[in-house]
């Protein structure tokens, strides 16, 4: 389970420190940041143009994107804070080479690939290089889109070291948009396969994993009202609290493939299972007919299953009503 703070730090290194605490209370397994520059991802046009409103946090857009960002040396910092004293892993999504060369020079456990960034091959070829467990979002992509970057990154694929997660890139998205039948289809990749979602509530999440996600990815805020692109797609604290708790549920649920019954069912079993039992008084060389046998709890050891066909056997004792007929008193 990760805790996708973004940039709901709103560049505010304090707000993370609360926010990676927040997710460790709630207990996720990571918390990921998002590392952008600005002039690598955008265009002077773009970085030029106003901006204002209420999530601007800059005159143009550029200043807004620049405002938001942490520097490396805070990247560091949260990541001992996330490791050390919050005990949770830390990693991060890159948007730009010069983002993903920041975050390759932290320890790292995996760096995330967001679902604008799937087609840019110059980016996924610098991520392979970093040998590191990579996580790519779906978000927009077509099934042409998909298959070149998951042959981009055929090294990581065949050294299980990648993973895709369906994304609907709404924010937020509404409920009949998201598809979780996409994860099924994803798996056509032969890597593990998961859901980063910007849908309200946490129902969707918890659905997710029950057809299969393997990682669960949710934006974490301290409010939805706060000022910043991505609130309004958040969970607050508590209630990404209790995404976790059903989530957990639904692992253990979920248990391993098993083809013998589980150990708590065995006192059921014996109490509710049924054995053959004799329907009147029955003596020894009587041969066992339809109006002999009838079906009872508990099932006694030794006796009859209720699935065994013991018609037309013979008794080699006598047996007396409702006492249960043992395999071995016939021939």
């Amino acid at each position: 389970m990760v805790a996708e703070i973004g940039l709901n730090h709103n560049g505010d290194i304090d707000i993370a420190f609360r926010l990676i605490e927040a997710a460790a209370k709630a207990g996720a397994d990571a918390v990921k940041f998002q590392k952008r520059d600005a002039e690598a991802c955008l265009t002077r046009t773009a970085r030029e143009k106003p901006y204002t409103g209420r999530n601007s946090f800059g005159a143009t857009y550029g200043e807004h994107r620049a405002a938001l960002e942490l520097s490396a040396f805070q990247w560091r910092t949260l990541q001992d804070y996330a490791v050390i004293k919050a005990g949770i892993l830390m990693f991060g999504s890159a948007f730009d080479v010069p983002s993903l060369k920041v975050l390759a020079g932290l320890d790292l456990p995996a760096i995330k690939i967001p679902s604008c960034d799937l087609t840019h091959r110059e980016l996924l070829h610098a991520a392979l290089a970093t040998d590191r467990p990579l996580i790519v979002s779906t978000g927009m992509a077509s099934e042409e889109e998909l298959d070149r970057a998951v042959d981009t990154l055929h090294p990581a694929r065949a050294a299980r070291r990648l993973a895709l997660l369906h994304c609907v890139s709404g924010y937020p998205v509404e409920n009949a948009d998201c598809n979780l039948r996409r994860m099924d289809w994803l798996t056509r990749y032969a890597v593990p396969v998961g859901w980063s979602g910007h849908e309200k509530g946490t129902a969707i999440s918890v659905a997710a994993v029950a057809l299969g996600a393997r990682i669960v990815e949710r934006h974490l805020t301290l409010d939805r009202t706060m000022a910043g692109p991505d609130h309004a797609a958040s969970l607050e604290p508590e209630g990404f609290r209790r995404l976790v708790r059903d989530i957990r549920k639904i692992e253990a649920a979920l248990g391993p493939r098993a083809e013998q019954p589980f150990p708590c069912e065995m006192s059921s079993k014996r109490k509710l299972r049924k054995c053959a039992v004799a329907a009147r008084p029955l003596g020894a060389g009587t041969v066992l007919g339809n109006f002999d046998v009838r079906y009872k709890s508990p099932e006694v050891e030794g006796a009859a299953p209720a699935d065994r066909k013991i018609w037309g056997k013979k008794l080699t004792r006598s047996v007396a009503e409702d006492e249960p007929i043992m395999l071995a008193d016939l021939t």
